[in-house]
């Protein structure tokens, strides 16, 4: 995080101002906007409770302040990332996100509708996953509270497909669920979601058929084109995605995928084979 005051340094223009800091469709296969140079979308998360003291001693350049300070001078170095960004005079900087983008979208192409209800009256999708799976109401703090991790780590591994595997890559494991555990998890969010999973289904036959008859299918509001060699993604705001070359192919498990190809994991083109698109 240190090495973010470098790029700082190389970015800035001469008027003091740092400029092209992302990059349309930079994620080629999402079509999303992405970081660069400074990379502001992945900026170190504040826990000091004084960023002024801490600043102020930095800028004073008082090396032994720090070391009596703070435990770590490259922690206080990131904690500080965030102060090194400074609005025009009589400006403020409006930081925002996308609050449980993922799963917000998932549950609105599948419809399904005990979700959405949670979103729309600005409830806890972690609390109300975990209610939903164990059968029993669960608060954030409160009334079988140790339940919400569970839910949170099944809401963000599983959403898209993920299983015990992906239960695993997300920490699940180091956060304290016992490994015994995972596969009644998962198994306990896809009973919970049971349009989301009929969803995956019905997209998956829905772009194999596009790729095999080179036609045109759609499903939960999504349009699947084969043309010109290409397999295109119409989403629900008329964006497109592409996918360069699609084909039938094996999986890992023995069954049908789609393949196509890409900018693989090492910055190489070549076919990119995935369990789904």
């Amino acid at each position: 995080m240190v090495k973010k005051y470098t790029a700082m340094d190389n970015a800035v223009c001469a008027d003091g101002r740092c400029r092209g800091m992302f990059m349309f469709y930079g994620a080629n296969r999402s079509g999303r906007f992405s970081g660069r140079i400074i990379q502001l979308q992945n900026l170190y998360r504040n826990s000091m409770a004084d960023l002024d003291e801490a600043r102020a001693i930095v800028r004073s350049d008082d090396t032994v302040a720090l070391e009596l300070l703070y435990d770590s001078i490259p922690d206080v170095l990131s904690e500080l990332v965030r102060t090194a960004f400074i609005p025009a005079e009589g400006m403020k900087f409006i930081v925002a996100d996308f609050s449980s983008i993922e799963a917000r979208v998932l549950s609105y192409l599948a419809g399904e509708q005990w979700r959405l209800d949670v979103f729309r009256e600005g409830g806890d999708i972690y609390c109300a996953t975990a209610s939903r799976m164990f059968g029993v109401p669960v608060e954030k703090h409160g009334m079988n509270g140790e339940l919400r991790q569970k839910g949170k780590q099944a809401e963000l591994a599983c959403g898209y497909g993920g299983g015990v595997g992906a239960m695993k890559a997300m920490g699940a494991l180091e956060l304290g669920i016992a490994e015994d555990e995972l596969d009644g998890i998962v198994k306990a969010w896809r009973s919970a979601s049971p349009k989301i999973v009929r969803m995956w289904w019905d997209v998956d036959r829905a772009v194999k058929e596009a790729v095999k008859e080179k036609t045109t299918t759609a499903t939960h509001g999504l349009t699947f084109t084969y043309q010109s060699a290409m397999l295109f993604i119409t989403l629900p705001s008329g964006r497109r995605l592409a996918y360069v070359k699609p084909r039938i192919g094996e999986n890992k498990f023995g069954g049908e995928s789609v393949t196509y190809m890409g900018i693989g994991a090492t910055k190489k083109w070549e076919r990119i084979k995935r369990d789904s698109v």
